[in-house]
């Protein structure tokens, strides 16, 4: 049986942001539980604020569609959602209302409907951004995702990570783990019972 393939992306552009650590932990974690893992940055799938009048005359920018196609080519969503304000960032706002467009014979929502997806955040605050998870989580329902229940808002994110980048918490990382190992054996196994 083929690994199930994860695709896995922080929501900032950030270059030091912490959730973009925090995506490297729970994409470790994913492959160490078997998964094909993508690891992607934001920030190399630069897209204008999302504006239906532009698409109409232009259709999708170029990184949308490379977004999309690498949403369609992988059936499980790992996502690190950083909080600003209280809520989702626009970084990842706009690249889900991009990715979210059809184009001509394109299934409706075919980079969302049928995917799974896992959450987890991290901010300097006490909630840990879990805030933006309740949103994130919303939004991506609304698109067709089924997103697990298992997530992890991970609070004090400046104190959170050792210098090699790794959770200095055992619990934090013990629980991140734990999300990226149940998104791994039910993409897997939804993955076979739908294949």
């Amino acid at each position: 049986m083929a690994p199930p393939r994860i695709l896995a992306f922080a929501g900032s552009t950030r270059a030091a942001s912490y959730n973009k650590k925090l995506i490297r932990v729970a994409a470790k974690c994913a492959r160490d539980a078997g998964a094909d893992v993508t690891l992607i940055d934001l920030r190399d799938f630069p897209m204008p604020l999302y504006d239906g009048d532009l698409e109409m005359e232009h259709g999708l920018p170029e990184h949308a569609r490379r977004l999309k196609m690498l949403m369609n080519e992988h059936s499980g969503l790992l996502i690190a959602a950083p909080e600003y304000n209280s809520s989702i960032t626009g970084v990842l706002k706009n690249a889900i209302d991009w990715a979210s467009r059809s184009e001509a014979n394109e299934v409706p929502l075919s980079a969302f409907r049928g995917k799974i997806a896992a959450l987890v955040a991290t901010s300097p605050g006490a909630l840990g951004g879990l805030r933006t998870l309740v949103a994130v989580r919303g939004i991506l329902t609304s698109l067709g995702v089924l997103v697990i229940p298992e997530q992890r808002a991970i609070p004090s994110a400046a104190d959170a990570f050792d210098q090699n980048g790794a959770l200095a918490k055992p619990n934090n990382h013990n629980a991140v783990a734990n999300v990226a190992t149940r998104l791994t054996e039910i993409t897997a196994r939804l993955t076979t019972t739908n294949g």
